[in-house]
């Protein structure tokens, strides 16, 4: 792990491999870590970046107001690249896609695993899911509110948590208390966001966009890769991955590998 100041605050994040930069975002409940399963494949032919978001894993969180898309193109900055494609899942992707339509010319492709989009408003079915797979949890009990997320986020409204790897589950949660402390702190703090955002704005990502789901997440987030890649011009839409849920990335390394090495090419 290395530090590097961006924008006023210490962002932590680890490097591998050489050849053109590719940045990894990390969803919004976990950190770098979810990317375990990429850098080493994605590393033998790139310059592999993974950070911690401000506030989340290792990164420090100043009490001054920030954006998350200054912050990427502020780490793209430091390191001294001109452009860079960016690799997102969940709120990662979100954030993906606001730093390319900030920055266009300093992004050259977007991968997208389970992204929301900014602006974006879940369905009534989404909000019933909620309640039934998640209900009413403490928020200042981190635990029980990593063991609901997860549950709704990972193992998903098709499947039950018997039918998931435990250790994908034991890791999911424990990223996840990290990821809540870190949204309790960013609560204090002036977060800024994309204006307008990005949910009518995805004909704008002119740069090549790949957008991808787990065959087991949200129907919402699986429309959502729908008309991300049916609005952007260069979009391309990767078939839902079976047996897989949100963080498509951390569960199924191989398919989302395979498709990275051909996308990035």
């Amino acid at each position: 792990m290395a530090k590097i100041e961006v924008n006023g605050a210490q962002l932590a994040y680890d490097e591998a491999g050489s050849g053109s930069p590719v940045v990894l975002v990390h969803a919004g409940i976990a950190d770098r870590r979810m990317w375990r399963g990429q850098v080493s494949a994605l590393a033998a032919r790139h310059r592999v970046i993974v950070p911690d978001l401000r506030g989340y894993g290792d990164s420090e969180l100043p009490p001054a107001p920030f954006a998350h898309h200054d912050d990427l193109v502020g780490l793209l900055d430091a390191l001294g690249l001109d452009r860079a494609a960016l690799v997102g899942c969940s709120f990662g992707g979100r954030v993906a896609v606001d730093t390319a339509l900030a920055y266009p010319e300093r992004i050259s492709a977007l991968a997208l695993f389970g992204a929301p989009v900014s602006g974006n408003e879940w369905s009534e079915e989404t909000e019933r899911l909620w309640e039934e797979l998640v209900g009413e949890v403490d928020p200042e009990d981190f635990a029980a509110s990593a063991a609901g997320e997860v549950r709704f986020w990972v193992v998903g409204p098709t499947r039950t948590p018997g039918n998931v790897d435990p250790e994908l589950i034991r890791f999911a949660e424990e990223m996840d208390r990290r990821a809540l402390a870190a949204e309790l702190a960013l609560s204090a703090v002036e977060v800024g966001e994309l204006d307008p955002p990005a949910i009518n704005r995805l004909g704008e990502l002119r740069m090549p966009v790949l957008a991808g789901a787990g065959a087991d997440d949200l129907a919402d987030i699986r429309r959502l890769a729908d008309r991300i890649a049916a609005e952007a011009p260069h979009g391309v839409r990767m078939p839902d991955v079976p047996d897989a849920g949100h963080l498509l990335p951390l569960e199924r390394p191989e398919p989302v590998n395979a498709a990275l090495l051909d996308f990035l090419s």
